[in-house]
């Protein structure tokens, strides 16, 4: 698929983002989520998160086929490097390389803000998205049993993660995303 876009994602976004997401809570163990967010929880949650982390939406002639975004790890100040990332994709877009596409300018801006350990938590089975974070270079890191209930069905958790850089070295202080350079982010969203 050609010509796609990647932007930051907007509240109005939220109807056609609830759109690919609902069904991922509906019919499947993906999300633990049990209810469909109304559009204005999701709305608020867009806001949220996009207060200092990316949450990017892709397109393809005006058409949003997908979103991913990160969020804090954990709440401890030690953890404060590491993001956790999630992705969603309509169906037709799977298949279609807009899965990495969106995972690698997420984490170049990630990169950009000084994190560095990327995790994504991924129920399991699900091969389509371990295959892609293990091409993207996450590795398997745990593995939480019977850890969430849904559809009548205890899911295990995949924990997977990926260092950005060098990891030896103290880290820098975290830019919001509002704060780095705009053109460097530019850059980095229409390669």
């Amino acid at each position: 698929m050609n010509e796609i876009t990647i932007r930051f994602a907007q509240k109005q976004d939220a109807q056609a983002l609830l759109a690919i997401y609902a069904p991922y809570v509906e019919n499947t163990s993906i999300t633990f989520e049990y209810e469909v967010p109304s559009p204005e929880e999701f709305a608020s949650r867009i806001e949220e998160i996009s207060s200092f982390y990316p949450y990017l939406v892709c397109e393809h002639e005006g058409e949003i086929l997908g979103y991913a975004y990160a969020h804090r790890f954990k709440e401890r100040a030690a953890y404060q490097w590491g993001a956790e990332l999630s992705i969603y994709l309509a169906p037709k877009a799977r298949g279609q390389k807009i899965g990495p596409r969106l995972y690698d300018v997420l984490m170049q801006l990630l990169t950009l803000q000084n994190f560095r350990n990327f995790y994504a938590c991924i129920t399991s089975p699900n091969e389509r998205s371990q295959k892609m974070h293990e091409a993207l270079g996450f590795t398997l890191c745990g593995l939480w049993h019977h850890s969430g209930y849904k559809h009548g069905a205890w899911h295990d958790v995949a924990w997977y993660e990926k260092a950005a850089g060098c990891i030896t070295d103290a880290p820098k202080q975290l830019i919001s995303l509002h704060d780095l350079d705009s053109a460097a982010v530019a850059d980095i969203i229409h390669t």
